[in-house]
């Protein structure tokens, strides 16, 4: 999917050190990525709260594909969208964009559960982060 099909922009300044010997972004920074346009999302405009809520969005799965290779010092712009909305769990897609790239570097996939802070049981997805993720559903 290209940068079109994401209704939600993150940018994010790749770093020195997440650069491997390779000369390119290492793979597991990707998912790095992911939790942080997935969660700024979240903390911005959904209103959780990470510190005090009584609920919190556990990943219960992940994915990448990737097509081209990042390197420091690239900028990525994240992409973001909601595939679906359950009841307690949502399943994100993730577009990571090389600054003002209309193609992808990498494609990922990204599902949350919603539990309790205290007993780690699924809960329905409070009212605020419902419509903050109907607002990028795709």
């Amino acid at each position: 999917m290209d940068r079109s099909g994401y209704p939600h922009f993150l940018a994010i300044s790749t770093r020195w050190k997440d650069n491997d010997v390779y000369g390119h972004v290492n793979n597991v920074e990707y998912y790095s990525f992911f939790d942080t346009v997935i969660n700024d999302f979240l903390i911005r405009v959904g209103g959780l709260d990470i510190h005090r809520g009584d609920v919190i969005g556990l990943c219960v799965e992940s994915q990448c594909t990737f097509q081209q290779s990042l390197a420091f010092p690239d900028p990525v712009d994240a992409g973001l969208r909601v595939a679906k909305l359950g009841n307690s769990s949502v399943t994100y897609e993730i577009g990571l964009f090389r600054g003002g790239s209309a193609e992808p570097a990498a494609n990922g996939r990204f599902v949350h559960v919603f539990v309790g802070r205290s007993d780690r049981r699924p809960v329905p997805i409070p009212d605020p982060i419902r419509v903050a993720l109907e607002g990028i559903a795709g």
